[in-house]
């Protein structure tokens, strides 16, 4: 496989073109942003562990039945992805109160919900990412009904999938989000990533306010390095796709 032109540099991973036209050559690096990019800093290591950390993710979802766009790893921060056609669409999946959601609706961080709630974002960068709801969705061409009861589909078998995994690793799923796309053959799959940039996580064992913090949030509040966190991550999900019998290629 040959790495090829840049094709899009985003605020966290560049995608290159390869020889072949249905994969992608995608490269993390180590640049940390919060506030839409507002707050931003290099961080040594960071490109690596979110690399890994979702390749690991991505592999223990399809051993629960859940695809995605992951082909393979070929360096500590590269791996092989299918080509798709993305939907502009953040998708949102709240198990408990937290961040904007807590703030939006005055509700005290860490209230359980009663069941997960699906949400969707726009993704545009001019507009701060606004939210979007279904019938908006369908009205802007954005997706079609169908195509949007599978996105809505898959979200909620990732949450499952995700909420087994974490909780097999003594952390709590609070809530993530993702991207879908459409192959060329028109199968909606789970793409883009998913690492404790994109997932609030918090260690059971707990902290000094009762949450210890492992993902994006210790960037996010200046609660201190991430890195130990992403690191803490790793190795419980390492751990547990070598005890599920995955092979891991690291």
């Amino acid at each position: 496989m040959e790495k090829l032109e840049l094709l899009y540099q985003g605020k966290a991973k560049k995608m290159y073109a390869t020889d072949d036209p249905d994969v992608l050559w995608v490269e993390y690096t180590n640049q940390a942003t919060a506030f839409n990019g507002e707050k931003k800093e290099r961080i040594a290591g960071k490109g690596s562990l979110n690399n890994r950390i979702t390749t690991l993710i991505f592999e223990l979802l399809k051993a629960r039945g859940v695809d995605s766009h992951f082909i393979g790893l070929v360096s500590e921060t590269e791996q092989l992805v299918r080509n798709m056609d993305m939907f502009p669409l953040e998708i949102i999946m709240r198990n408990t109160a937290a961040g904007s959601f807590a703030k939006r609706y005055g509700v005290e961080e860490g209230a359980s919900l009663d069941k997960p709630i699906l949400e969707f974002c726009y993704k545009s960068d001019p507009l701060n990412d606004p939210f979007i709801n279904g019938d908006a969705i369908v009205a802007l061409g954005l997706a079609t009904e169908e195509e949007l009861a599978e996105i809505s589909r898959i979200a909620r078998a990732v949450n499952d999938g995700l909420t087994d995994i974490f909780s097999r690793i003594g952390v709590r799923l609070v809530d993530f989000k993702i991207e879908e796309g459409k192959t060329r053959d028109g199968v909606i799959l789970l793409a883009d990533e998913i690492t404790p940039d994109t997932c609030r996580l918090w260690d059971l064992r707990g902290g000094d306010d009762g949450i210890a913090h492992l993902d994006k949030d210790l960037f996010r509040r200046g609660l201190g390095s991430i890195i130990p966190a992403y690191e803490e991550i790793h190795a419980r999900l390492a751990g547990l796709a070598r005890s599920e019998g995955i092979a891991i290629d690291e």
